[in-house]
């Protein structure tokens, strides 16, 4: 059985700079404006048989936004940044740089009292492992770009650092097909 899983990344709520970790506001004026001139094209993916949305207002927003009427999955909650919750990266930076730098050099590490880096890329990949499929089926999923990227990296069978070296713009969509353990990335010219 094959099953194609659509990513659709979040409309930003604030400019990239003043992104905070787990992010908990709406969408802005600027990204409702964003969502309806991104939905003629994203649109169409709201035929998939299941949609689905992260926690996140904004990933929750822009679903709905897009007519997906998506159902809300915890397991695509955004990493669980501990005490660095709602803060920028300049700002955990400023406060612990180095607990900053061991977050960022090691997948395993938890200075911030959350989640690692490795364990959030496997809860990303359980919850792609574990949709459920039939031979065809088409499933959407509004997330954080920061979901999306641990699920490639998972997909890819890349290691964690990889996580680094992709960048998931607001509405860009990825797809990957496949089912539980063989997963494939996939481009649609």
């Amino acid at each position: 059985m094959s099953l194609r899983v659509t990513f659709v990344a979040a409309a930003r709520n604030s400019p990239a700079p003043a992104e905070r970790f787990e992010d908990d506001r709406p969408l802005d004026r600027e990204g409702w404006e964003r969502v309806r001139r991104a939905s003629p094209w994203l649109l169409p993916l709201a035929v998939a048989e299941l949609r689905y949305c992260s926690p996140a207002p904004r990933a929750r927003a822009t679903g709905e936004g897009l007519g997906y009427a998506p159902l809300v999955q915890p397991a695509l909650r955004d990493c669980d940044m501990g005490r660095w919750r709602g803060l920028t990266l300049g700002e955990a930076m400023a406060s612990e740089p180095q607990a900053v730098d061991l977050w960022l050099a090691d997948p395993r590490a938890t200075p911030h009292g959350g989640e690692s880096l490795l364990a959030f890329i496997g809860r990303v990949g359980d919850w792609l492992d574990t949709r459920p499929a039939e031979d065809g089926d088409r499933v959407v999923a509004v997330a954080e770009p920061a979901v999306i990227r641990a699920a490639l990296v998972y997909v890819l069978g890349a290691p964690p650092a990889t996580y680094w070296s992709i960048d998931v713009r607001p509405l860009a969509t990825a797809a990957v097909t496949g089912g539980a353990g063989r997963w494939a990335l996939r481009f649609d010219g």
